[in-house]
């Protein structure tokens, strides 16, 4: 019930700010709202293609198959599974995160989605060609080593953190 007058609250703010903004310029307004469609617009089929694919993995996964390849039990296998898809992955994070918060209702561990966010966000083997081009192979293979290896190490201390609290 919280998160729903959460939710409401932030709502609530957004609509008062753009009545605000409304009343200072019409024009400015109407344009900001444009801006926002066309953003959403261009964004639209990357998400609900990734909700899709989430969606059908999940409906063909049940809790114990997630839980069992990246799920708490997992191991150093189910992190490093999840960090090398998401060092394939290329989405950007407004999608990542929804993601991620699926794959733990699902069952996922929190390191190894901790691994798969971070990975996903810090390493970009899709990306690997142009880091080359930009800066040389050298220095774009070594960026990218160290940033999964980061990620694995942030995986394991978030990890330690929740351990702590819980």
């Amino acid at each position: 019930m919280g998160n729903y007058i959460f939710n409401g609250l932030i709502y609530l703010i957004a609509i008062v700010f753009l009545i605000i903004s409304f009343i200072k310029s019409k024009q400015k307004t109407k344009q900001a709202l444009l801006k926002a469609w066309n953003s959403f617009k261009n964004i639209l089929p990357m998400l609900l293609g990734v909700i899709l694919l989430v969606g059908l993995m999940l409906s063909l996964l049940d809790t114990r198959t997630i839980s069992k390849i990246i799920g708490d039990r997992s191991g150093i296998m189910g992190v490093l599974l999840a960090s090398a898809v998401g060092s394939v992955t290329l989405i950007p994070g407004f999608i990542a995160f929804p993601t991620a918060a699926l794959l733990l209702q699902g069952g996922a561990g929190y390191i190894q989605i901790a691994a798969f966010v971070q990975t996903l966000m810090m390493v970009g083997i899709v990306t690997i060609p142009m880091e080359i081009r930009y800066f040389n192979t050298k220095v774009a293979v070594l960026r990218n080593v160290i940033s999964f290896a980061l990620s694995i190490g942030v995986a394991y201390f978030i990890g330690f953190i929740l351990n702590v609290w819980q």
